[in-house]
């Protein structure tokens, strides 16, 4: 089996779902007392979000690389950034490193691929659906048209984000909200709906609407304990 190397705490919420899921993967694949080796560098996510929000992205990636590197030297034998957002500066993390970076995005077009959805409504932080990093990578590389909320819909989804979830907050509303956003987008044309932040799971299930839900969290995991146990 091989080391699963996890760059988290972006939020440690959603770190959390991703050490449940890496070692719910493997105990189902192998059995047992089975459970996943993981080499996990947690950031301080404080210091991550003042820079994202003042636009000081190479501040976050020169961080980010040095706490990659501190995982490959852990004894990983490939990276996961447990973000959505932060693979803005994916490829400076992974030019720091010489083990494999799997990247969200990926996982997340081969799944969509797999399932033949061609037309997919994003939610994620204002960065993940402003910017072209992560729907421009879907669209250039696996040919999948991608949608977004408007302006005041991203406002709502973005805030809900940093203010309830990444705090550990839950709240009705926020789900209500998220799910008529989602409902538009659907009406829109999108044929399913990407959970582009990590922390969207914890609040929305697919138990909570028909259209179909893609959980970047859960798709991460699973590809990587595919990887892992190649």
């Amino acid at each position: 089996m091989k080391t699963i190397g996890l760059l988290g705490g972006m939020s440690w919420e959603s770190t959390a779902s991703y050490y449940k899921a890496l070692n719910e993967g493997v105990k189902r694949a192998l059995g047992g007392l089975h459970s996943a080796k993981i080499c996990l560098y947690s950031v301080d996510f404080d210091e991550i979000e003042k820079l994202q929000h003042q636009g000081r992205w190479d501040e976050t990636a020169e961080i980010l690389a040095t706490a990659a590197k501190a995982v490959e030297a852990g004894g990983a034998d490939f990276l996961l950034i447990c973000t959505n957002t932060m693979h803005k500066v994916a490829t400076e993390i992974e030019a720091a490193l010489s083990i494999p970076l799997l990247h969200i995005a990926d996982a997340t077009a081969e799944q969509l691929l797999q399932d033949n959805r061609r037309k997919v409504g994003l939610l994620g932080t204002r960065f993940t659906m402003e910017q072209d990093f992560y729907k421009g990578r879907l669209t250039q590389k696996y040919g999948i048209d991608v949608i977004v909320p408007d302006n005041d819909q991203q406002t709502r989804v973005h805030d809900v984000i940093y203010s309830e979830l990444c705090l550990g907050q839950v709240n009705e509303t926020s789900r209500q909200q998220y799910l008529e956003i989602i409902a538009d987008l659907h009406s829109q044309g999108a044929e399913a709906i990407i959970l582009g932040c990590t922390e969207i799971a914890l609040l929305v299930k697919q138990s909570d609407t028909q259209i179909p839900l893609y959980d970047t969290t859960a798709i991460h995991a699973t590809k990587a304990v595919e990887t892992a146990l190649a």
